[in-house]
């Protein structure tokens, strides 16, 4: 996700379509942000941000599932090595390039829960100014 990286040329000019202009718009602004706002550099650093833009993306999933009555669960907790050869193993994907940071798991439950949810009173959460 750097900048000026083969896979964002690749998006913006032939999945997006974006014109010529626009590109190099975009790419200015990506640079900024990246080099000057935020300070980002190196893989490590490059990666953590990714992640948190995949985060966005699956807080929206989620919600949207919710909507359909369809349970869902965050998974960060998950063997790096392992899933990572699994995904270059099993369904190809070049993990030199892609790096898993999150999974999710969907579905319906077979019954519900047989307890009421706990949680703290909004005047434990919450403090009004």
């Amino acid at each position: 996700m750097r900048h000026n990286s083969e896979y964002l040329q690749n998006h913006m000019k032939n999945v997006k379509q974006l014109p010529s202009e626009v590109i190099d718009f975009m790419n200015t602004a990506y640079q900024k942000f990246q080099e000057h706002d935020f300070g980002i550099e190196g893989r490590r650093q490059i990666t953590d941000w990714s992640a948190k833009q995949a985060y966005i993306a699956l807080g929206n999933m989620m919600t949207s599932a919710a909507l359909l009555g369809i349970d869902s669960c965050p998974i960060e907790g998950f063997e790096l090595d392992k899933a990572t050869d699994v995904l270059k193993t099993h369904f190809g994907i070049d993990t030199e390039r892609y790096v898993p940071c999150v999974m999710a798991a969907f579905g319906y439950r077979l019954e519900d829960p047989s307890r009421d949810k706990t949680r703290r009173t909004l005047e434990q959460m919450v403090t009004w100014f």
